[in-house]
């Protein structure tokens, strides 16, 4: 999202110079140029040989992949949007063109909504790549021909609309104010993004939902100046940040609201903030000889909305309070533009007045917010907030029988243990000894050979969590954890028992486990593990680049000639079975599923599918014995690969 910001920034940037400093006639013909020098660039993809380091600088990678892939084509595209108002201005003089950024924006909202319904799940990766640059040099050929309209148009200045409202000059306080509005707007859409899509519910394609609401507003707010009624939009934001306050306070205690009710206050927050942000923005547009100047500094807001939330929140705040920054910010920029209006506060009497009241109502509202980040994670003893989204350790029930430590990310809980010293080692969570893990370690046939020396396991486990398998370690075993997040291992080690009171060899590799374990196995050949567990979690979901042919070929050559794969599946929204099943059939392996029951306070209900080539094995009575029968005696034909996955096709829909 932050390059998108910032990407778009450059290309308004480009029509602004483009437009204001770059004769009338020649201003098609230069721009054509360039985006036909930017068709050898096609298509579009990521390189070759581009990969990144293990452990490095993940926002700096993302942001270096996306400008290698499609930097140049996108900054040219993103400049269509200021530049085509211009020559239409041109072209159609009497005619304002602001009403072209509200259709360009629903076709963005358009893009948003059928990528993930219609394009992805029909489409590889390839074939979209392909496709889209195909409709990219129809976009090229529909330039041109806009282009020649506007470079025969007769008209050699941009004429100014007829609309008085929208004749001024620009003031030093409409550049702040589309800036500051721009931010403010950007900020509320990732920092609500942020809260309902980590801390409230983990729920598949959430995040379109508040990334709608922002278009959308954009959307009302300059398709026509009377969708914005001042006053019914002030009124609405007061009610929504009364709700947001109150349900802020709720949210982890026993009496919190319910999902729907949650992702309905945040996203009713983020549509009021947004509709006042934006329609301020449309009320205090430029007149069109400046147009591509208020284009340009409502990109400038975008980009450090954007950049505040990925690159500076992260550093400063050990949560999401960005959110409280962007609603306080909405709160002042409403009673700037309030009280700058001279229809409605006439004299300095009452500006005085609005001033001092709006003030200590904003001042209030400050406390409110101070408050809830000091009450909210008062059970927390560590939290940190880094790329990868906010970790933070809770304590419950100390100095009593069920003391016990826990692991959050977001919402969802990554490992928890009992602290009391005797019963420290009792492996909790979804690490059960009914568990799938448990069963794939202690009745590996290894652990029952005859030859004591052959009892050794050589374990591979992909996400470390709080290191909760280490538990089910013997001094005669190692284990190779993979873990891509730095803030797990130090919270493994430092707040969590389990590693320290491991019998096992135990080492951590940090990075991406399918390029650490491809590196491996080019500089030292197979690992050889007899179990390799799977159990790396996004949120509330094991990343699809873990699950594609691709990377079940990887783990296979990993695997020793008996060894096992234990994948965690355990979630609420997705039913990955399908996914490793046919995987497991590919590579001519038998799977078996483990469903562990939630037995003891301390243990969560888990599933887990156990691979191994070697038949006998996964067919023996002591794994058969735990085993569950498939919800389907046939799993469904998904395959997914590194080009192609479809989330739709696992999503659990209903109970």
């Amino acid at each position: 999202m932050m390059f998108f910001q910032v990407a778009l920034l450059l290309g308004y940037l480009y029509a602004h110079l483009l437009a204001n400093y770059v004769p009338t006639k020649r201003q098609a013909g230069l721009h054509l140029a360039l985006l036909a020098l930017s068709l050898i660039l096609l298509p579009v993809g990521t390189p070759e040989s581009w990969l990144p380091a293990a452990s490095g600088q993940p926002a700096i990678e993302i942001l270096a992949l996306l400008s290698l892939s499609v930097g140049i084509p996108f900054v040219l595209i993103s400049a269509s949007g200021p530049l085509l108002q211009h020559w239409f201005a041109g072209v159609y003089p009497g005619k304002s063109p602001f009403r072209l950024y509200s259709l360009s924006n629903l076709g963005s909202l358009a893009a948003l909504l059928t990528y993930p319904i219609l394009i992805e799940p029909n489409f590889t990766i390839d074939n979209q790549a392909n496709t889209w640059s195909v409709l990219y040099v129809a976009l090229v050929l529909l330039f041109a021909s806009c282009g020649i309209l506007y470079s025969r148009s007769n008209s050699n200045k941009v004429p100014t609309s007829t609309d008085e409202s929208v004749t001024r000059s620009v003031t030093s306080l409409d550049r702040m104010l589309w800036v500051s509005l721009a931010a403010c707007g950007s900020a509320m859409l990732l920092a609500i993004t942020n809260q309902i899509s980590t801390d409230i519910a983990v729920v598949p394609f959430l995040w379109i939902l508040p990334l709608s609401i922002y278009l959308i507003t954009f959307i009302i707010c300059f398709d026509k100046d009377g969708w914005y009624l001042r006053g019914v939009w002030m009124s609405l934001l007061v009610v929504s940040l009364v709700l947001i306050t109150r349900l802020m306070f709720l949210e982890f205690t026993a009496n919190s609201a319910s999902l729907e009710y949650q992702i309905f206050v945040y996203c009713f927050a983020l549509f009021t903030c947004c509709m006042v942000c934006h329609g301020e923005l449309a009320r205090r547009r430029s007149s069109v000889p400046y147009l591509t100047t208020f284009y340009l500094y409502v990109a400038l807001g975008g980009a450090v909305g954007g950049v505040f939330v990925n690159l500076i929140a992260p550093v400063l705040f050990t949560g999401f309070w960005e959110l409280h920054i962007a609603l306080v910010g909405t709160v002042i920029l409403a009673g700037v533009c309030i009280g700058i209006d001279n229809s409605l506060i006439k004299t300095k009497q009452h500006l005085t007045a609005f001033a001092s009241a709006w003030s200590i109502a904003t001042v209030v509202f400050i406390g409110i917010l101070v408050t809830q980040v000091q009450d909210g994670r008062s059970s927390s003893i560590y939290v940190n907030r880094s790329f990868f989204g906010v970790l933070y350790v809770d304590d419950w029930d100390a100095n009593t029988a069920e003391h016990e430590r826990q692991l959050y990310h977001g919402r969802i809980q990554h490992g928890r243990q009992l602290v009391r010293r005797n019963v420290q080692k009792i492996p909790t969570s979804y690490y059960g000894l009914d568990s799938g893990v448990a069963a794939a370690i202690q009745r590996h046939p290894r652990r029952s050979s005859a030859n004591p020396a052959e009892h050794g396991l050589n374990i591979g486990a992909i996400g470390l969590g709080v290191g909760t398998i280490s538990t089910y370690g013997t001094s005669a075993d190692s284990i190779h954890y993979y873990e891509i997040n730095p803030d797990v291992e130090h919270v493994a080690r430092n707040y969590f028992f389990y590693l320290k009171n491991g019998k096992a060899a135990t080492d951590i590799v940090l990075g991406d486990a399918r390029i650490s374990m491809q590196r491996e196995l080019e500089t030292g050949g197979s690992n050889e593990f007899d179990v390799l567990i799977l159990d790396a979690f996004s949120g509330d979901a094991v990343p699809v680049h873990l699950l594609t042919d691709e990377a079940f070929d990887l783990y296979e050559k990993h695997l020793s000639n008996d060894g096992i794969l234990a994948a965690h599946i355990s979630n609420d929204y997705l039913d990955l079975s399908p996914v490793i099943r046919n995987a497991a059939q590919r590579l001519n392996m038998d799977a078996v599923w483990i469903e562990g029951p939630a037995d003891r306070w301390y243990e969560d209900g888990n599933d887990w599918v156990l691979m191994s080539r070697n038949k006998e094995l996964i067919g023996s009575d002591l794994i058969r014995s735990t085993q569950s029968e498939w919800n389907d005696a046939v799993p469904k034909p998904i395959r997914w690969t590194d080009d192609f996955s479809n989330l739709i096709e696992v999503i659990v829909w209903g109970d």
